[in-house]
């Protein structure tokens, strides 16, 4: 993209382009105008046929893997709400900031799609509330891009500097709250209180403390409660099971449906394996799973073992160190995505990059290489850093000591060793990731450079040596000469490979 625009956040016209000269440049063959109606299972398998999609002409294709990226394109509408219908959703209403002069606004949600609407209006609306269950998320709080981003936060400072905008919480559900309309004005209020009143006094308009109203009459009432993957495109044959919230397709940690065998998922829908953890439901973490998933189908279905290098014990902490400083996807997909280094029975080592850690129990079905015995390279935040109304600017929030690089609170490598992953003791991560036979934490670096050589090279070779119970140094020729004659054959492992 860096060639396409030189903005921070750049329009979402010039990332169309982008993909746009993207295919055209690798020829893809790609069925434009396209829109897919039904999806069902054969019930022959006949020429390997499995699935069979309908489009919008009828037209009829047929393939034995399917892979859904189609994202998560329905507004999430609450049922239980009643007059939701008198509230305009956030996937339709006008992006023109004149449209909302001089009005009330509320704002259901405290999400990003909600502050993304406030900040679009709040230099012309008279004033705006915003309401929603839980307390509010800063993204910078709780490490979590999904949160809301400082960018869309201009409501919070007119909130807390003297305006009239808002934000409250309300500990009701949806069920108990209705949005009611008295002429050209609309009111949230309790539903059982508004039913109750409208039955005693059904001409009477509500005011601020009438029926249990919340905050005040509002000329326009806005539902941003986010979106959900729509499965009205499968019938009951080649229908998914409904996973985390209602939201996502239930899914394995290979990417496939949970109950609809050969059917994967890349991109957004994704996002269940690592809701509120990591950036898996945006670009800059599904571009990294979606890779993942395109190495594993290459396993499963043409053989092509997951790629990797083979490494020798001396030169692994040269290569952990590589990788800790330049490993895009291990960074931006912390905690979900690991290099794993696979310690073969001939102590050879099989490097491979970027593997879902949730897999690593099926190691060789997800990648074709076989062993329990792992060491893993992940990202992760410290333990108690992150979390909504976290001080994260807090004195003393750095660890700079090394004899504390455990303490480190920001995004920092951490290397885990399984001597046997698989056995009972190695659960599911992120609550069980630190069962480890050894763990590593390096520490943290203000520029997210870890090359000093006393603070986070020579703690990680003392690792690795832990792990092999050698010395991994490297020694000249000859003074592996020297060693070799002084101690014969017990010389370290760097003088065997040149003697």
């Amino acid at each position: 993209m860096r060639y396409y625009s030189d903005d921070y956040f750049p329009h979402a016209s010039t990332y169309v382009k982008y993909l746009q000269d993207f295919a055209e440049g690798l020829g893809l063959n790609i069925k434009y105008n396209t829109e897919i109606l039904s999806i069902a299972r054969q019930n022959s398998y006949r020429a390997g046929l499995t699935f069979s999609l309908t489009d919008q002409y009828g037209l009829s294709y047929q393939c034995s893997i399917l892979i859904v990226s189609t994202g998560m394109s329905l507004p999430v509408i609450p049922d239980g709400l009643q007059g939701i219908h008198y509230a305009e959703g956030y996937e339709s209403i006008s992006v023109d900031p004149r449209s909302f002069e001089g009005k009330v606004v509320l704002i259901l949600g405290k999400g990003n799609s909600a502050f993304e609407t406030a900040s679009n209006m709040v230099g012309s609306a008279s004033y705006i509330h915003m309401i929603s269950r839980s307390r509010l998320r800063l993204a910078c709080q709780t490490h979590y891009v999904g949160d809301v981003r400082a960018i869309n936060s201009e409501l919070i400072d007119s909130y807390q500097l003297k305006s009239l905008d808002g934000l409250f919480e309300s500990e009701l559900g949806l069920e108990d709250q209705a949005i009611i309309k008295k002429g050209r004005r609309l009111y949230l209020v309790l539903s059982n209180a508004y039913d109750e009143a409208k039955r005693k006094y059904p001409d009477k308009l509500p005011d601020d403390n009438a029926f249990g109203t919340f905050g005040s009459a509002y000329d326009r009432i806005i539902r941003c409660f986010g979106f959900k993957f729509d499965f009205s495109v499968f019938t009951d044959s080649a229908s998914p099971t409904v996973g985390m919230d209602d939201k996502y397709p239930d899914l394995l940690p290979n990417y496939e449906s949970s109950t609809v065998p050969h059917m994967y998922f890349a991109g957004a829908a994704t996002h269940s394996l690592d809701h509120r953890k990591s950036a898996g439901g945006f670009i800059h973490g599904f571009r990294y799973t979606a890779r993942a998933l395109y190495r594993h189908l290459q396993w499963r279905y043409h053989g092509v073992r997951w790629p990797s290098i083979s490494l020798s014990p001396v030169d692994l902490t040269n290569h952990f160190v590589k990788r800790m400083n330049e490993a895009s996807g291990v960074f931006q997909m912390f905690d979900v995505l690991v290099d794993v280094a696979v310690i073969r029975n001939d102590n050879v080592i099989d490097y491979l990059e970027e593997v879902p850690f949730a897999s690593l129990h099926m190691i060789k079905e997800m990648t074709g290489h076989d062993s329990k015995q792992l060491i893993t390279l992940s990202m992760q935040y410290g333990q108690n850093y992150s979390g909504a109304g976290k001080d994260v600017f807090s004195e003393g929030r750095a660890s700079a000591n090394v004899r504390t690089a455990d303490l480190s609170n920001f995004l920092h490598p951490v290397f885990h060793y399984y001597e046997e992953f698989g056995n009972s003791k190695y659960l599911f991560p992120k609550e069980e990731i630190n069962k480890a036979d050894l763990y590593h934490h390096v520490l943290e670096d203000f520029q997210t450079d870890w090359t000093a050589r006393h603070s986070h090279i020579i703690p990680l070779r003392r690792y690795v040596e832990a792990i092999y119970d050698a010395d991994l140094r490297y020694y000249s020729a000859e003074m592996c000469f020297k060693l070799l004659l002084t101690y014969g054959t017990n010389i370290p492992l760097s003088c065997t490979q040149i003697m």
